[in-house]
């Protein structure tokens, strides 16, 4: 019963054949072949190649693809082996045929319309390029066809050696690995110019069929199949006959695929995200990239190694870090929680959290913008009613501002004020400067996240980023230039053009002077302030930032070249921190400011000692104006013991003029411990967001 099918088939082999070489024997099938001659050889589209990431010194990170594991290489990079054993058992006539063996493909149909099923191939390693690349392997005549007439085509216009690497620069390789550069990456993390023979003859062995012969799973099977390979090199002369029995001995080694994170997981994320939006989906994942990213792994390992010190324990909550180039914007370091593999929500750029004291900065730059003197001094006092109407709460309720545990703050200038984060202070400040000038301000360094113009915004009642904060510090401690966050420093595409670099220009958003003088008032807090954990032993700046009962606590500052913020709290929601590593509470001047300290005394380490430059004080001696507060509600008195902090210079007396609360300076007081503050815990009081 198969005779006549099989009759067919020689028929339209012999027409095929004869019409590939100008002999027309059988007129339907030469017909049909004739149709497929007038096609020309469509443009081959280019191979998926995975991209890979590198951080900023070149050391690689990681690879990112959508289950196409490919990299094209040279013929130059593909051993001599490897090309030997691929021809040896999938096409040995391969430098003496042309695109078809018309009798190879007679004899594959033959054999496979007797067994019912494909059992022999007989196609070229030309051919099942074709297919790969053009045709795909429907099981069709026509496809049969028009394979065989674009291989001879494909035939006339390359060599051999093009056809051959092209050809092992597409095919599979099972594991996710295509191409003979991502399988020597796969199975023996090498490059595909450093395989054995024996590891070549692997490889030439699994091409047939590659889940059959899985290293990992079949090592029996692929080692048949391995030692037939090494026996036909043999054959025709590739390899002499006692290499290949001594070769045939060895079992099949492997290397166990790769399970461990992916280093920076969180900022290869990020980077991935970043790439998708700006070269698309397939670009990212198919388009063979090369990525020089922002990163530097030496900043990341301390990044990680100073949260994993100071949060030890499972139970313990979790940090983000940020560390950016504020001459550049450049990322250098970024934490996002404790493992990507088992919560993929960046804290670092995605959790929304109340920065508490961390936001006053924005407050005394605003009021710096305003030309406000910052060594004017007011008195902070442990409790302060204020009636404006900007600052009602509840049903038109004044606001009720306590500083932590009631006690005493002081009287102390705006410089002060901050270096003790002395939230009666800022209070009156607030209400002086204006709320929606804050927002203004917040705006400018580049705070995104919507923001509502309340006079609690100065105690940092409001939520955003890690990142936001990190740049927004990275502003003022840029002399008030604003600068994008990035995380991409060179991409190149598969063909070595450079198609994206990082962009330093920057925008300057608020005054130099402001800036500074700012940054000259945060400064005090790594000195004698809040953050004294911080002092890394040279000029540095930043501010420490405590959310209500404890549920969030930061510590964000810089060095002139090097700026981080640091957040500590639970993933999960607004958890308070008590009893954490010691700590009966975690405020910002604790586990966040002894994280920024070991890692930034390992990021700096290499950099040039550098100060801040010195701010003019010309101009700012415009004072803020009345506040009339109202008696304090019953509660229990002031501590009468407690000290109140350095309040730093003295006023002139023209400061004290129009202003309620001024005072003349008190004598100096020791620095405080790392001890929360007066002011370092939040008002409870505050209006909600």
């Amino acid at each position: 019963m198969w005779l006549p099918v099989i009759a067919l088939v020689v028929a339209l082999s012999l027409g095929m054949w004869a019409a590939l070489v100008g002999v027309s024997l059988v007129q339907p099938a030469s017909r049909i072949v004739s149709s497929f001659q007038s096609t020309r050889l469509p443009a081959a589209a280019p191979p998926a190649q995975s991209t890979f990431l590198y951080d900023r010194n070149g050391r690689p990170l990681t690879m990112l693809n959508s289950g196409i594991n490919r990299t094209v290489i040279p013929s130059s990079q593909i051993p001599r082996s490897m090309k030997q054993a691929t021809v040896a058992v999938e096409d040995r006539n391969f430098y003496h045929e042309g695109g078809v063996s018309p009798e190879g493909t007679l004899r594959a149909a033959i054999t496979d319309l007797v067994h019912h099923r494909a059992v022999q191939g007989g196609s070229t390693i030309t051919q099942q390029y074709v297919k790969l690349v053009y045709t795909g392997d429907e099981r069709t005549l026509a496809r049969k066809l028009k394979e065989a007439v674009l291989a001879q085509k494909l035939s006339q216009i390359k060599t051999k050696d093009e056809i051959l690497t092209a050809y092992l620069n597409t095919v599979y390789f099972g594991n996710e690995a295509y191409g003979v550069q991502a399988a020597a990456e796969t199975y023996w993390h090498k490059p595909a110019r450093r395989l054995s023979v024996l590891q070549s003859a692997t490889l030439a062995a699994m091409i047939q069929a590659p889940a059959t012969f899985d290293p990992y799973r079949r090592a029996h099977q692929l080692r048949e199949r391995r030692n037939m390979v090494l026996e036909e090199m043999a054959a025709q002369g590739y390899l002499p006959l006692a290499d290949a029995t001594k070769l045939e001995a060895r079992p099949v080694k492997v290397r166990r695929p790769g399970s461990g994170p992916v280093p920076a997981a969180y900022f290869v994320d990020s980077v991935s995200r970043t790439l998708q939006q700006k070269f698309g989906v397939d670009t990212t994942f198919h388009g063979g990239l090369r990525v020089l990213t922002t990163l530097d792994w030496s900043d990341q390992k301390a990044a990680e190694a100073a949260i994993a010190s100071h949060l030890r324990s499972p139970h313990d909550p979790s940090a983000a870090l940020v560390a950016i180039d504020p001459g550049t914007g450049a990322i250098r370091a970024m934490v996002g929680g404790k493992n990507f593999e088992h919560v993929k929500f960046n804290l670092a750029t995605q959790a929304h959290r109340q920065t508490g004291s961390a936001a006053k900065p924005f407050t005394f730059l605003t009021a710096m913008r305003q030309h406000i003197d910052p060594n004017a001094v007011l008195n902070g006092p442990p409790d302060l009613v204020i009636p404006d109407k900007e600052c009602l709460t509840g049903i038109n309720k004044p606001w009720d501002v306590h500083n932590f545990a009631d006690e005493t703050a002081g009287t102390m200038s705006l410089f002060e004020g901050l270096a003790h984060s002395v939230n009666t202070i800022f209070a009156q400040l607030v209400v002086d400067v204006g709320p929606r000038n804050v927002v203004n301000t917040m705006r400018r360094l580049e705070i995104t996240t919507p923001l509502q113009a309340v006079c609690s915004i100065t105690l940092g009642s409001q939520a955003v980023t890690p990142l936001e904060m990190t740049q927004a510090y990275a502003t003022i401690a840029d002399g008030g230039v604003r600068r994008t966050p990035q995380v991409l420093q060179q991409v190149t595409d598969a063909r070595g053009h450079v198609i994206g670099r990082l962009n330093p220009r920057g925008r300057q958003v608020v005054p130099a002077n402001d800036a500074w003088l700012t940054v000259k008032a945060m400064e005090g807090v790594i000195d004698h302030g809040t953050g004294t954990a911080a002092n890394i032993g040279r000029p540095a700046a930043g501010k420490t930032g405590t959310g209500q009962e404890f549920q969030d606590a930061w510590f964000c500052g810089f060095v002139p070249q090097l700026v981080t913020c640091v957040w500590v709290g639970y993933p999960k929601g607004e958890i308070p921190m008590h009893n954490v590593e010691g700590f009966p509470d975690v405020f910002g001047g604790s586990i966040p400011a002894e994280i920024w300290h070991d890692f930034m005394a390992k990021a700096v380490r290499t950099m040039p000692v550098r100060g801040f430059p010195e701010p003019s004080l010309t101009g700012y001696d415009v004072k803020p104006a009345a506040i009339a507060p109202l008696p304090p509600p019953p509660g229990p008195a002031p501590n009468p013991s407690t000290s109140p902090p350095n309040p730093g210079p003295s006023p002139s007396p023209q400061h004290c003029a129009t202003w309620p609360h001024c005072k003349p300076k008190p004598a100096p007081n020791p620095s405080p411990t790392t001890t929360p503050s007066a002011s370092e815990a939040p008002d409870l009081r505050a209006p909600p967001v």
